[in-house]
């Protein structure tokens, strides 16, 4: 652990909008602790602090509250859908040497093969790990990968001790050509084979009447 994720937190016994709001405008987030069969615990968090510890995936605090330690995992974070201000979040309670269940985000590294594109299938995958050594993100490679090339969740590299609970045959990302050309190099082919398969011009010839009528 380091010493960014070392949170003060204050209990809080007032609830209900009106005070998130001015604990909002004191610079502050309100957050409800629960987990293990306690009673949950609402408190007040230091609101810069704590949005930037979170911006990083599965953030664990080390949270102080009242001089007693407690690990927690950010859960959920409810922000407002206009302003995107952070307004409550969920807090698990965890231990040392626990194992939990998260999501983490899949990135995609290097460059396929020339002419190819890179298809990402699944954003997350689903793993188990200890909760005092959660990764951020799992990395797959694309390098020089051709044509029809995939990756499956089996295939991804975990971190030591994690996991997997994702379906190992879940493909995550795939090589393929742009639509754009498949479709460009379609059309020409059938440009190609109308021409060849059209009928020949008709030629008619002029023909001139006799200016003597008949008799």
């Amino acid at each position: 652990m380091s010493e960014d994720t070392k949170v003060k937190a204050e209990l809080r016994e007032s609830f209900g909008k009106g005070f998130a709001r001015r604990l909002r405008a004191a610079g502050k987030i309100p957050a409800v602790i629960y987990g293990h069969g306690t009673d949950p615990v609402h408190v007040a968090l230091p609101g810069h602090q704590v949005s930037l510890i979170i911006r990083r995936a599965n953030a664990l605090l080390e949270l102080d509250i009242d001089g007693k330690d407690q690990l927690a995992l950010v859960k959920d974070v409810q922000r407002d859908p206009v302003h995107q201000i952070i307004e409550h979040i969920d807090l698990l309670v965890v231990r040392k040497g626990e194992k939990v269940t998260i999501d983490v985000p899949v990135i995609v590294t290097g460059e396929p093969a020339p002419g190819t594109i890179v298809n990402q299938d699944a954003n997350t995958i689903s793993i188990e790990a200890e909760a005092a050594h959660l990764p951020q993100n799992v990395e797959v490679s694309v390098e020089g990968l051709e044509e029809g090339a995939h990756i499956t969740a089996a295939d991804v590299t975990l971190p030591k001790g994690s996991t997997l609970l994702t379906d190992p045959e879940v493909l995550v990302v795939a090589i393929a050509i742009p639509a754009e050309e498949s479709l460009g190099e379609d059309e020409a082919g059938a440009d190609e084979a109308s021409a060849e398969e059209a009928p020949a011009a008709v030629s008619y010839t002029h023909l001139t009447l006799p200016t003597t009528p008949y008799v």
